[in-house]
Protein backbone atom coordinates (compact mmCIF):
# COMPACT_ATOMS: atom_id res chain seq x y z
CA UNK A 1 0.00 0.00 0.00
CA UNK A 2 1.54 3.30 -0.43
CA UNK A 3 1.08 6.72 0.36
CA UNK A 4 2.01 9.37 -2.47
CA UNK A 5 3.48 12.46 -2.21
CA UNK A 6 1.99 15.04 -4.56
CA UNK A 7 4.96 17.45 -5.93
CA UNK A 8 7.87 16.30 -7.98
CA UNK A 9 11.15 14.87 -6.23
CA UNK A 10 14.46 14.27 -6.53
CA UNK A 11 14.84 10.38 -8.31
CA UNK A 12 16.64 9.68 -5.01
CA UNK A 13 13.49 10.86 -2.88
CA UNK A 14 11.67 8.72 -5.54
CA UNK A 15 13.34 5.88 -4.25
CA UNK A 16 13.29 6.56 -0.53
CA UNK A 17 10.83 4.04 1.04
CA UNK A 18 10.12 3.26 5.38
CA UNK A 19 8.43 0.53 6.57
CA UNK A 20 6.64 1.35 9.03
CA UNK A 21 3.26 -0.36 10.97
CA UNK A 22 5.40 -3.47 12.30
CA UNK A 23 6.65 -3.84 8.73
CA UNK A 24 3.42 -4.39 6.94
CA UNK A 25 3.06 -1.07 4.91
CA UNK A 26 5.75 0.50 2.70
CA UNK A 27 5.29 4.62 2.52
CA UNK A 28 6.91 5.41 -1.04
CA UNK A 29 7.33 8.50 -3.17
CA UNK A 30 5.30 8.87 -6.53
CA UNK A 31 4.57 11.68 -8.59
CA UNK A 32 0.72 12.96 -8.74
CA UNK A 33 -1.31 15.90 -9.62
CA UNK A 34 -4.18 17.68 -6.86
CA UNK A 35 -4.24 21.05 -7.61
CA UNK A 36 -7.96 21.74 -6.62
CA UNK A 37 -6.74 21.19 -3.01
CA UNK A 38 -2.97 22.78 -2.92
CA UNK A 39 -4.13 25.86 -2.28
CA UNK A 40 -6.75 24.95 0.73
CA UNK A 41 -3.81 22.39 2.42
CA UNK A 42 -1.91 25.50 2.53
CA UNK A 43 -4.42 27.32 4.41
CA UNK A 44 -3.25 28.68 7.82
CA UNK A 45 -5.97 30.17 10.44
CA UNK A 46 -6.61 33.56 9.48
CA UNK A 47 -5.54 36.35 12.28
CA UNK A 48 -7.82 36.93 14.79
CA UNK A 49 -10.04 33.44 14.17
CA UNK A 50 -11.03 32.19 17.67
CA UNK A 51 -9.05 31.02 20.48
CA UNK A 52 -6.11 29.11 18.41
CA UNK A 53 -4.98 32.37 16.45
CA UNK A 54 -4.12 33.44 20.03
CA UNK A 55 -0.09 33.53 20.82
CA UNK A 56 1.17 33.05 17.45
CA UNK A 57 -1.62 31.65 15.63
CA UNK A 58 -2.16 28.22 13.52
CA UNK A 59 -0.42 27.11 10.53
CA UNK A 60 -0.41 23.43 10.35
CA UNK A 61 1.60 21.97 8.07
CA UNK A 62 1.73 24.92 5.61
CA UNK A 63 5.29 25.25 5.68
CA UNK A 64 6.29 21.71 4.51
CA UNK A 65 8.62 21.10 1.38
CA UNK A 66 7.54 18.79 -0.99
CA UNK A 67 9.09 15.80 0.38
CA UNK A 68 6.84 16.22 3.64
CA UNK A 69 3.17 16.65 0.93
CA UNK A 70 1.26 13.31 1.09
CA UNK A 71 -1.88 12.14 -0.68
CA UNK A 72 -3.00 9.05 0.91
CA UNK A 73 -6.30 6.74 -0.33
CA UNK A 74 -6.28 4.07 2.68
CA UNK A 75 -6.40 4.34 6.36
CA UNK A 76 -2.66 2.52 6.73
CA UNK A 77 -1.30 4.78 4.25
CA UNK A 78 -2.37 7.83 6.46
CA UNK A 79 -0.80 6.30 9.48
CA UNK A 80 2.39 5.64 7.69
CA UNK A 81 2.25 9.60 6.52
CA UNK A 82 1.52 10.70 10.02
CA UNK A 83 4.51 8.32 11.19
CA UNK A 84 7.01 9.46 8.57
CA UNK A 85 10.21 11.33 9.71
CA UNK A 86 9.29 12.70 12.69
CA UNK A 87 9.93 16.31 13.73
CA UNK A 88 8.80 17.81 9.93
CA UNK A 89 6.08 19.65 9.06
CA UNK A 90 3.81 17.91 6.55
CA UNK A 91 0.78 17.93 4.47
CA UNK A 92 -1.72 14.77 3.91
CA UNK A 93 -4.24 15.22 1.76
CA UNK A 94 -6.65 12.18 1.90
CA UNK A 95 -8.09 11.20 -1.29
CA UNK A 96 -11.36 9.10 -1.00
CA UNK A 97 -13.04 7.58 2.50
CA UNK A 98 -10.43 5.73 4.50
CA UNK A 99 -11.78 2.71 6.48
CA UNK A 100 -10.13 1.80 9.66
CA UNK A 101 -12.70 -1.16 10.26
CA UNK A 102 -12.02 -2.85 7.08
CA UNK A 103 -11.98 -5.96 8.17
CA UNK A 104 -14.83 -5.94 10.56
CA UNK A 105 -15.03 -6.58 14.27
CA UNK A 106 -13.73 -10.11 13.79
CA UNK A 107 -10.22 -9.26 12.92
CA UNK A 108 -9.67 -7.89 16.61
CA UNK A 109 -10.93 -10.81 18.47
CA UNK A 110 -8.88 -12.57 21.32
CA UNK A 111 -8.71 -15.69 20.66
CA UNK A 112 -11.12 -17.41 22.95
CA UNK A 113 -13.70 -14.60 22.97
CA UNK A 114 -17.38 -15.34 22.51
CA UNK A 115 -19.71 -12.83 22.81
CA UNK A 116 -23.10 -14.92 23.38
CA UNK A 117 -20.94 -16.74 26.28
CA UNK A 118 -19.98 -12.94 27.62
CA UNK A 119 -23.73 -12.00 28.04
CA UNK A 120 -24.52 -15.55 29.21
CA UNK A 121 -21.88 -15.24 31.74
CA UNK A 122 -22.81 -11.25 33.31
CA UNK A 123 -26.59 -11.53 32.62
CA UNK A 124 -28.06 -9.39 35.59
CA UNK A 125 -30.30 -12.61 35.99
CA UNK A 126 -26.75 -14.40 37.12
CA UNK A 127 -24.18 -11.61 37.75
CA UNK A 128 -26.68 -9.28 39.84
CA UNK A 129 -25.93 -5.25 39.91
CA UNK A 130 -23.79 -4.91 42.53
CA UNK A 131 -20.00 -5.83 41.06
CA UNK A 132 -17.95 -4.55 38.04
CA UNK A 133 -17.52 -7.81 35.87
CA UNK A 134 -14.74 -9.55 36.05
CA UNK A 135 -13.57 -12.84 34.79
CA UNK A 136 -12.68 -14.92 31.81
CA UNK A 137 -14.56 -13.15 28.92
CA UNK A 138 -14.26 -9.94 30.37
CA UNK A 139 -10.81 -10.07 30.01
CA UNK A 140 -10.64 -11.18 27.28
CA UNK A 141 -13.18 -8.68 25.53
CA UNK A 142 -10.83 -6.23 27.04
CA UNK A 143 -7.52 -7.80 24.89
CA UNK A 144 -9.96 -7.37 21.55
CA UNK A 145 -10.55 -3.84 22.83
CA UNK A 146 -6.78 -3.18 23.04
CA UNK A 147 -6.20 -4.82 19.76
CA UNK A 148 -9.44 -2.30 18.05
CA UNK A 149 -7.35 0.83 19.74
CA UNK A 150 -4.36 -0.45 18.25
CA UNK A 151 -5.54 -0.43 15.17
CA UNK A 152 -8.42 2.61 14.48
CA UNK A 153 -6.30 4.88 16.20
CA UNK A 154 -3.54 7.65 13.96
CA UNK A 155 -1.53 10.06 16.25
CA UNK A 156 -1.08 12.90 14.41
CA UNK A 157 2.42 15.07 14.79
CA UNK A 158 2.80 18.60 15.93
CA UNK A 159 3.33 21.11 12.87
CA UNK A 160 0.44 19.17 10.15
CA UNK A 161 -2.05 19.85 8.09
CA UNK A 162 -4.44 16.62 7.19
CA UNK A 163 -7.29 17.58 4.27
CA UNK A 164 -9.71 16.46 2.13
CA UNK A 165 -8.94 16.46 -1.14
CA UNK A 166 -12.73 16.99 -2.65
CA UNK A 167 -15.97 16.63 -1.57
CA UNK A 168 -16.33 13.22 -0.80
CA UNK A 169 -13.12 12.68 1.58
CA UNK A 170 -13.30 10.90 4.61
CA UNK A 171 -12.86 8.24 7.33
CA UNK A 172 -14.65 5.72 8.77
CA UNK A 173 -14.01 4.14 12.14
CA UNK A 174 -10.90 5.82 13.21
CA UNK A 175 -9.93 7.63 15.74
CA UNK A 176 -7.43 10.80 15.39
CA UNK A 177 -5.43 11.49 17.87
CA UNK A 178 -4.01 15.17 18.52
CA UNK A 179 -1.69 14.22 21.24
CA UNK A 180 0.91 16.50 23.45
CA UNK A 181 1.58 18.03 19.77
CA UNK A 182 1.44 21.90 18.57
CA UNK A 183 -0.25 23.34 15.58
CA UNK A 184 -2.36 21.33 13.70
CA UNK A 185 -5.25 21.40 10.80
CA UNK A 186 -7.57 19.40 9.90
CA UNK A 187 -10.32 20.23 7.75
CA UNK A 188 -12.62 18.97 5.07
CA UNK A 189 -13.30 15.56 5.93
CA UNK A 190 -16.29 13.63 6.53
CA UNK A 191 -16.03 11.50 10.13
CA UNK A 192 -17.92 8.76 10.37
CA UNK A 193 -17.53 7.78 14.54
CA UNK A 194 -15.83 4.56 15.11
CA UNK A 195 -17.77 1.96 16.38
CA UNK A 196 -16.50 -0.02 19.73
CA UNK A 197 -16.81 -4.19 18.54
CA UNK A 198 -16.37 -4.26 22.09
CA UNK A 199 -18.69 -2.25 24.57
CA UNK A 200 -17.97 -3.36 28.66
CA UNK A 201 -21.31 -4.04 30.10
CA UNK A 202 -21.05 -2.16 33.73
CA UNK A 203 -24.27 -3.18 36.17
CA UNK A 204 -23.19 -0.62 38.60
CA UNK A 205 -23.83 2.32 36.01
CA UNK A 206 -27.19 4.08 37.37
CA UNK A 207 -30.10 1.62 38.59
CA UNK A 208 -30.23 -0.80 35.19
CA UNK A 209 -26.35 -0.97 34.47
CA UNK A 210 -25.46 0.40 31.02
CA UNK A 211 -23.11 -0.54 27.97
CA UNK A 212 -19.82 1.90 28.00
CA UNK A 213 -17.59 2.40 24.85
CA UNK A 214 -14.58 3.93 23.67
CA UNK A 215 -13.36 5.84 20.73
CA UNK A 216 -14.39 9.30 19.66
CA UNK A 217 -13.94 10.60 15.67
CA UNK A 218 -10.96 12.86 16.97
CA UNK A 219 -9.92 13.80 20.25
CA UNK A 220 -7.51 17.01 21.14
CA UNK A 221 -5.75 16.13 24.36
CA UNK A 222 -3.05 18.02 26.01
CA UNK A 223 -2.47 20.01 22.69
CA UNK A 224 -2.05 23.59 21.34
CA UNK A 225 -3.11 25.57 18.60
CA UNK A 226 -5.87 23.55 16.84
CA UNK A 227 -7.91 24.18 13.98
CA UNK A 228 -10.93 22.04 13.08
CA UNK A 229 -12.53 23.30 10.17
CA UNK A 230 -15.34 22.42 7.37
CA UNK A 231 -15.52 18.88 8.64
CA UNK A 232 -18.88 16.78 8.77
CA UNK A 233 -18.54 14.51 11.95
CA UNK A 234 -21.76 11.64 12.25
CA UNK A 235 -22.72 8.43 12.84
CA UNK A 236 -23.66 7.45 9.34
CA UNK A 237 -24.73 4.12 8.34
CA UNK A 238 -24.51 3.73 12.37
CA UNK A 239 -26.90 5.71 14.19
CA UNK A 240 -27.56 4.96 17.72
CA UNK A 241 -31.30 3.79 16.60
CA UNK A 242 -29.87 0.78 14.52
CA UNK A 243 -27.96 -0.45 17.45
CA UNK A 244 -29.28 -3.55 19.16
CA UNK A 245 -30.76 -3.63 23.02
CA UNK A 246 -28.66 -6.70 25.99
CA UNK A 247 -30.10 -6.73 29.33
CA UNK A 248 -32.47 -4.17 28.35
CA UNK A 249 -30.25 -1.59 27.61
CA UNK A 250 -29.15 0.09 24.12
CA UNK A 251 -25.76 -2.12 23.30
CA UNK A 252 -23.87 1.40 23.17
CA UNK A 253 -21.09 1.50 20.44
CA UNK A 254 -20.72 5.10 20.07
CA UNK A 255 -18.62 7.55 22.25
CA UNK A 256 -18.09 11.15 21.32
CA UNK A 257 -17.04 12.75 17.78
CA UNK A 258 -15.16 15.62 19.41
CA UNK A 259 -13.20 15.89 22.68
CA UNK A 260 -10.73 18.35 24.18
CA UNK A 261 -9.49 17.44 27.32
CA UNK A 262 -6.28 16.97 29.62
CA UNK A 263 -5.21 20.36 29.24
CA UNK A 264 -5.81 21.02 25.78
CA UNK A 265 -5.81 24.44 24.84
CA UNK A 266 -5.72 27.09 21.92
CA UNK A 267 -8.40 25.19 20.04
CA UNK A 268 -10.53 26.71 16.82
CA UNK A 269 -13.41 25.12 16.08
CA UNK A 270 -15.37 26.61 12.95
CA UNK A 271 -17.66 25.59 9.87
CA UNK A 272 -18.46 21.89 10.37
CA UNK A 273 -21.46 19.85 10.85
CA UNK A 274 -22.08 17.55 13.80
CA UNK A 275 -24.93 15.66 13.08
CA UNK A 276 -27.09 12.40 14.45
CA UNK A 277 -25.20 11.75 17.68
CA UNK A 278 -25.59 11.92 21.50
CA UNK A 279 -22.73 12.58 23.68
CA UNK A 280 -21.18 15.01 20.54
CA UNK A 281 -18.01 17.63 21.91
CA UNK A 282 -16.72 17.61 25.57
CA UNK A 283 -14.35 20.02 26.77
CA UNK A 284 -12.65 18.97 29.77
CA UNK A 285 -13.32 15.73 30.76
CA UNK A 286 -13.45 15.40 34.47
CA UNK A 287 -14.21 17.82 37.77
CA UNK A 288 -11.02 16.21 39.50
CA UNK A 289 -8.75 17.61 36.41
CA UNK A 290 -8.35 21.24 37.58
CA UNK A 291 -4.63 20.41 37.98
CA UNK A 292 -4.13 20.19 34.19
CA UNK A 293 -7.14 22.07 32.94
CA UNK A 294 -7.67 25.33 35.06
CA UNK A 295 -6.41 28.24 33.03
CA UNK A 296 -6.60 26.30 29.90
CA UNK A 297 -9.35 24.59 27.85
CA UNK A 298 -9.43 27.87 25.73
CA UNK A 299 -12.10 26.83 22.56
CA UNK A 300 -13.98 28.87 19.98
CA UNK A 301 -17.01 27.40 18.36
CA UNK A 302 -18.34 29.48 15.78
CA UNK A 303 -20.44 28.84 12.41
CA UNK A 304 -20.93 25.08 13.30
CA UNK A 305 -23.60 23.23 12.61
CA UNK A 306 -25.41 21.02 15.44
CA UNK A 307 -28.37 18.71 13.97
CA UNK A 308 -29.80 16.51 15.93
CA UNK A 309 -27.70 16.36 18.53
CA UNK A 310 -28.71 14.68 21.89
CA UNK A 311 -26.54 16.44 24.48
CA UNK A 312 -22.74 18.36 24.83
CA UNK A 313 -22.67 20.75 22.37
CA UNK A 314 -20.78 20.97 24.17
CA UNK A 315 -20.64 20.21 27.74
CA UNK A 316 -17.61 22.49 29.34
CA UNK A 317 -15.40 22.54 32.51
CA UNK A 318 -12.62 25.02 33.38
CA UNK A 319 -12.29 26.31 30.13
CA UNK A 320 -12.89 30.25 28.73
CA UNK A 321 -15.65 29.21 25.77
CA UNK A 322 -16.69 31.32 23.36
CA UNK A 323 -19.81 29.78 21.32
CA UNK A 324 -21.45 31.93 18.69
CA UNK A 325 -23.30 31.58 15.73
CA UNK A 326 -23.93 28.17 16.03
CA UNK A 327 -27.28 26.56 14.60
CA UNK A 328 -28.41 24.18 16.52
CA UNK A 329 -31.24 22.12 15.33
CA UNK A 330 -33.17 20.41 18.37
CA UNK A 331 -34.27 16.50 17.27
CA UNK A 332 -37.63 16.46 18.12
CA UNK A 333 -37.42 12.79 20.29
CA UNK A 334 -34.63 12.44 23.20
CA UNK A 335 -33.17 15.77 23.75
CA UNK A 336 -31.35 16.54 26.94
CA UNK A 337 -29.26 19.98 26.21
CA UNK A 338 -27.09 21.79 24.18
CA UNK A 339 -24.74 23.99 26.40
CA UNK A 340 -23.67 22.06 29.49
CA UNK A 341 -22.38 24.43 32.51
CA UNK A 342 -19.98 22.09 34.21
CA UNK A 343 -17.03 22.77 36.66
CA UNK A 344 -15.24 26.08 36.97
CA UNK A 345 -16.53 26.49 33.37
CA UNK A 346 -17.13 30.38 31.58
CA UNK A 347 -19.36 29.61 28.98
CA UNK A 348 -19.80 32.64 26.56
CA UNK A 349 -23.06 31.51 24.25
CA UNK A 350 -23.90 34.73 21.50
CA UNK A 351 -25.77 35.22 18.46
CA UNK A 352 -26.69 31.70 18.38
CA UNK A 353 -29.39 30.37 16.25
CA UNK A 354 -32.13 27.34 17.32
CA UNK A 355 -34.67 25.62 15.58
CA UNK A 356 -36.71 23.66 18.38
CA UNK A 357 -39.51 21.39 17.56
CA UNK A 358 -42.87 21.86 18.87
CA UNK A 359 -42.70 20.60 22.76
CA UNK A 360 -39.13 21.35 23.56
CA UNK A 361 -38.82 24.35 25.59
CA UNK A 362 -36.47 26.71 25.44
CA UNK A 363 -35.47 26.26 28.98
CA UNK A 364 -33.55 23.05 28.09
CA UNK A 365 -30.74 24.51 26.07
CA UNK A 366 -28.85 25.55 29.09
CA UNK A 367 -27.91 22.51 31.66
CA UNK A 368 -26.62 23.06 35.28
CA UNK A 369 -24.16 20.63 36.03
CA UNK A 370 -22.36 22.66 38.55
CA UNK A 371 -22.10 26.19 40.31
CA UNK A 372 -20.92 28.49 37.32
CA UNK A 373 -21.41 31.89 35.79
CA UNK A 374 -22.85 32.03 31.94
CA UNK A 375 -23.01 34.68 29.40
CA UNK A 376 -26.26 33.79 27.02
CA UNK A 377 -27.49 37.12 24.73
CA UNK A 378 -28.37 37.72 21.51
CA UNK A 379 -29.04 34.01 21.16
CA UNK A 380 -32.35 33.82 18.69
CA UNK A 381 -35.29 30.45 18.92
CA UNK A 382 -37.31 29.78 16.08
CA UNK A 383 -36.35 32.98 14.77
CA UNK A 384 -36.93 35.34 17.87
CA UNK A 385 -34.98 36.66 20.14
CA UNK A 386 -34.89 34.34 23.62
CA UNK A 387 -32.92 35.27 26.95
CA UNK A 388 -31.69 31.74 27.25
CA UNK A 389 -30.97 31.99 30.99
CA UNK A 390 -34.17 33.65 32.25
CA UNK A 391 -35.92 31.14 30.50
CA UNK A 392 -34.65 28.21 31.49
CA UNK A 393 -34.48 29.86 35.28
CA UNK A 394 -38.11 30.29 35.23
CA UNK A 395 -38.68 26.47 33.54
CA UNK A 396 -36.16 25.14 35.69
CA UNK A 397 -35.75 26.46 38.95
CA UNK A 398 -34.25 24.09 40.69
CA UNK A 399 -31.02 24.82 38.72
CA UNK A 400 -30.88 28.63 38.81
CA UNK A 401 -28.20 29.91 36.29
CA UNK A 402 -26.11 32.71 37.39
CA UNK A 403 -25.18 35.70 34.40
CA UNK A 404 -22.25 36.77 33.69
CA UNK A 405 -18.87 34.53 32.66
CA UNK A 406 -16.65 37.05 33.70
CA UNK A 407 -14.87 37.86 30.56
CA UNK A 408 -15.38 39.39 27.35
CA UNK A 409 -13.88 37.56 23.87
CA UNK A 410 -12.47 39.38 21.55
CA UNK A 411 -11.07 36.70 18.90
CA UNK A 412 -14.01 37.08 16.71
CA UNK A 413 -13.47 38.02 12.77
CA UNK A 414 -16.71 37.04 11.27
CA UNK A 415 -20.07 37.39 12.99
CA UNK A 416 -23.49 37.27 11.33
CA UNK A 417 -27.15 38.34 11.82
CA UNK A 418 -28.20 34.83 13.97
CA UNK A 419 -31.51 34.91 11.79
CA UNK A 420 -29.16 34.09 8.80
CA UNK A 421 -27.42 31.22 10.23
CA UNK A 422 -29.53 28.56 8.81
CA UNK A 423 -29.66 29.83 5.30
CA UNK A 424 -25.63 30.20 5.61
CA UNK A 425 -24.24 27.41 7.45
CA UNK A 426 -26.87 25.12 5.21
CA UNK A 427 -24.61 26.18 2.37
CA UNK A 428 -21.44 26.52 3.75
CA UNK A 429 -20.75 24.25 7.03
CA UNK A 430 -19.51 20.84 6.62
CA UNK A 431 -16.86 18.92 4.32
CA UNK A 432 -17.43 19.36 0.60
CA UNK A 433 -18.78 23.15 1.01
CA UNK A 434 -16.65 25.93 0.05
CA UNK A 435 -13.79 27.09 1.81
CA UNK A 436 -13.62 31.35 3.15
Amino acid sequence: MRATRTTRTTSTAVRRSLTLLAGCTALVVAVTSAPASAAVARDVLPRGDGWASADGGTTGGARADAAHTYTVTTWEELRAALADDAGAPRIVKVKGTLNATAEGCAAFEADGYDFDQYLADYDPAVWGYDTPVSGAQEDLRAASATRQGAAIKAYVPADTTIVGVGRSAGIVGGSLQIQGVDNVVVRNLTLESPLDCFPQWDPTDGDRGAWNSEYDSMVVHGSTHVWVDHNTFTDGEHPDSSLPSHYGEIYQQHDGELDVVRGADLVTVSWNVFADHDKTLMIGNSDSAGATDRGRLRVTLHHNVFRDIVERAPRVRFGQVDTYNNHYVVPAGGYQYSFGIGQESQLVAQKNAFTLPGGVGAGKILKKWKEAPVTADANYVNGRLVDLIAVHNAQIPQETLQSGAGWTPTLRTRVDDPRKLPGLLGREAGAGKRHR
